[in-house]
C-alpha cells in the first residue's frame, strides 16, 4: 500500500496496512469500536516487537508494559473492504515506569483520518500483577523511540 500521500500527525510513524473484513463490522455496517482497539494492540506489538522488545525479552525480565489508558476518538467509519493504514508512536517514557504512544488510522483512498487514539502503559510484574521498575533493557529501547511532539503522559 503507498504511505506517502498520507499526511500524519507526526513524522515517521510506524504502520501496519489493515483490510476491513465483514467480521469486524457491527451491525450498523461498520468497523466495530473493539475491533479498532485490537488493530491498537496489534500496531502496539508490531511496534515494540520491531524495536527489540520481544516477547522473550519480556519473559526474560519478567515484566511487561500493561496499558493503564486508552482514548480514542472515532473521526468517521470504515466499513467491510476498505484498505487502511495505522500509524502508530511512542510519545513519552518517564525513564522508569510509565510509557504513552499515540495512534492514527487513515484511509489512503481518501486521505480520511478515521481514529485518533493515545494510551498510557505502566510497567509491571508479570507473576504479581503489580507495578515494577521497567528493566534497562526496556528503558533502553523506549528511551530511544520517544518521538517529539507527540501526547505525552
Amino acid at each position: 500500500m503507498q504511505h506517502q500521500d498520507i499526511t500524519w500527525d507526526l513524522p515517521a510513524p510506524f504502520t501496519i496496512d489493515i483490510t476491513v473484513r465483514a467480521e469486524d463490522t457491527d451491525r450498523l455496517g461498520h468497523a466495530n469500536n473493539v475491533v479498532y482497539v485490537r488493530w491498537l494492540e496489534d500496531v502496539s506489538w508490531a511496534h515494540i516487537e520491531s524495536l527489540g522488545m520481544s516477547w522473550a525479552l519480556h519473559e526474560k525480565t519478567g515484566k511487561a508494559m500493561a496499558i493503564t489508558r486508552t482514548e480514542i476518538d472515532y473521526l468517521a467509519s470504515a466499513n467491510t473492504g476498505d484498505q487502511l493504514v495505522l500509524g502508530t508512536w511512542l510519545t513519552d517514557y518517564d525513564g522508569r515506569f510509565r510509557s504513552a504512544r499515540q495512534f492514527q488510522l487513515v484511509r489512503p483512498s481518501d486521505g480520511k483520518t478515521l481514529v485518533r487514539a493515545v494510551s498510557t502503559h505502566a510497567c509491571v510484574d508479570m507473576k504479581s500483577q503489580r507495578p515494577a521498575r521497567a528493566p534497562k533493557e526496556f528503558a533502553d529501547i523506549l528511551g530511544s523511540a520517544v518521538v517529539a511532539g507527540g501526547k505525552g503522559l
